[in-house]
């Protein structure tokens, strides 16, 4: 069996693009950004998070060519990599529906130094899906892939494709396949998989891709979440992270855990009304990273409302911020 990712914190990190000012900038599909790609990498490494998924949903992996793909991963390898870093995790997504292309996707990733893919379940024939085709499906693509694969079902970007749990059963037993990330809000269907008796959880590992279940995740089995929030907020969600792990908490703590969970779900509304272009709207404002508007087509002109939704946003922006402060 091959090793499946740590347990705790990941980013699905944003992919930059160059912005509005700078000379090769392109309205249409603007030049990727690999410096600022870096140094937001580089901020997330040094604030505790565990890991990075590159090029998941919020990467806008759909907006990028193979060669950008290769371009932004390679780039962020090696600059981990010369920090020191070298067994930082990378997590590279994938959201192409073919067998071949995925696993050619996987193939590159490994070269530019991906550990994992993460590979999102094929939805655009969802209604015709059957489970049996997405056994069949990922176990040919875990069957090709050089590096272990993450099943990625997130419903919302994929025509609502549905996986049972005896799917995530079936599939957990392949050797190459070493987890999931769930980025739905149902509760019941992650516990039937994160707290499954049939799965070999030191194997095959569930994350939330939803910081606003982190508690309660971790408490039915699941180990860790890759969440939006944490690119902007990593230090909070980090701790939160740690307090919903530990067994013998004292009642200052349980207060924090419950204050952190609180303030965690709210800020993820943000995230859980504009995706990506929320995300990436408060990484540029709270951290100085990119445009705030800086997406590529047909995602478009930042945050609806621009600084008047911003404001309606403030009250439970700063009381994240005063605990990343307090961090």
């Amino acid at each position: 069996m091959t090793a499946a990712p740590p347990p705790g914190i990941y980013v699905p990190v944003p992919t930059f693009f160059a912005g509005k000012k700078a000379a090769n900038y392109n309205a249409a599909a603007s030049p990727l950004d690999v410096d600022t790609q870096v140094a937001h990498s580089l901020y997330l490494a040094r604030a505790g998070i565990k890991g990075l998924v590159i090029l998941g949903s919020t990467g806008e992996a759909v907006h990028l060519t193979n060669k950008e793909r290769f371009e932004v991963l390679s780039g962020v390898r090696r600059a981990l990599d010369k920090e020191g870093l070298k067994d930082y995790p990378i997590l590279a997504g994938t959201a192409a529906q073919s067998i071949e292309e995925t696993a050619e996707q996987l193939q590159a990733a490994k070269e530019a130094g991906s550990q994992w893919g993460m590979c999102l379940a094929p939805g655009y024939f969802a209604g015709a899906n059957t489970q049996e085709g997405i056994v069949q499906w990922f176990t040919a693509v875990a069957d090709r892939s050089p590096i272990p694969i993450l099943i990625y079902h997130y419903p919302g970007v994929s025509n609502n494709v549905k996986i049972t749990t005896s799917t995530f059963v079936t599939l957990a037993r392949h050797p190459n396949i070493v987890g999931c990330k769930l980025s739905h809000g149902d509760i019941s269907a992650l516990t039937q998989i994160a707290s499954n008796p049939e799965i070999d959880h030191e194997h095959f590992r569930t994350f939330t891709g939803l910081g606003q279940q982190l508690l309660p995740v971790i408490i039915v089995g699941g180990v860790g979440a890759i969440d939006g929030c944490a690119g902007f907020f990593p230090k909070t969600v980090v701790r939160l992270y740690e307090l919903s792990v530990k067994r013998d908490v004292t009642d200052e703590e349980l207060v924090e855990r419950r204050r952190l969970q609180f303030k965690v779900s709210s800020v993820e509304e943000l995230v859980a009304r504009f995706g990506t272009v929320g995300i990436k709207e408060a990484i540029s404002r709270l951290r100085g990273f990119g445009d705030r508007d800086g997406t590529r087509l047909p995602l478009h002109g930042g945050l609806p409302g621009g600084d008047a939704e911003w404001a309606n946003w403030q009250g439970v922006v700063d009381s994240m911020q005063e605990e990343e402060d307090r961090l």
